[in-house]
């Protein structure tokens, strides 16, 4: 079975991006990254790309983003931190997935990000908090779940505290749910 081709998409720094970077580059994930594409043209994670060696675009517009996938042959597209709700193309459907920092259905949806899905958990007095990768739909975080992992709140916990924690098991449940997702793709293709 050939590797993934992924086509990461992203708003920021680019956390998402090099881990999976460092991951692919020590055997640890099984992938090639053919294209990483930004809707903010001063996204530190464009630059991460370029140190990296790898092809990078600032691009908003859903068709010429879903045009850059095809170009760069993608099978696998990866939101690492995007913000926008892409359309879907059919194309596509069953190959784009998005990890959210909280366990899903839990604090998913518009304007549920980073550390507003933090305060939210510390607010809200829960025990225990994680990460969710699904597949992405046209509706924000309702795509079905590939992987959770979750990481304990702990008393006195801070957003950023509690945001390291989350961060670190997104790190190990990304790479696995590609390879999952993929895997999976691969068999309903050979049938």
């Amino acid at each position: 079975m050939n590797p993934p081709r992924l086509g990461i998409l992203l708003s920021g720094s680019g956390r998402t991006l090099q881990n999976l970077i460092d991951r692919i580059a020590h055997g640890r994930l099984t992938a090639q990254i053919a294209v990483v594409i930004s809707d903010k043209e001063l996204a530190f994670g464009l630059q991460r790309a370029s140190e990296a060696g790898i092809p990078h675009f600032h691009l908003r517009d859903a068709t010429a983003i879903w045009q850059a996938l095809r170009e760069y042959q993608v099978d696998l597209v990866c939101l690492c931190g995007y913000l926008r709700l892409l359309p879907i193309e059919r194309d596509f459907a069953q190959r784009v997935l998005n990890i959210h920092p909280s366990l899903l259905p839990n604090y998913g949806g518009k304007g549920m990000y980073g550390s507003h899905v933090h305060e939210a958990v510390l607010n809200s007095g829960d025990r225990e908090s994680g990460c969710t990768v699904h597949i992405c739909t046209n509706e924000y975080d309702r795509g079905e779940m590939i992987k959770q992992q979750r990481v304990p709140v702990l008393p006195g916990d801070s957003p950023d505290s509690l945001a390291a924690r989350v961060f670190a098991a997104e790190c190990e449940s990304y790479p696995v749910a590609i390879e999952q997702q993929w895997q999976l793709l691969q068999r309903h293709t050979s049938r």
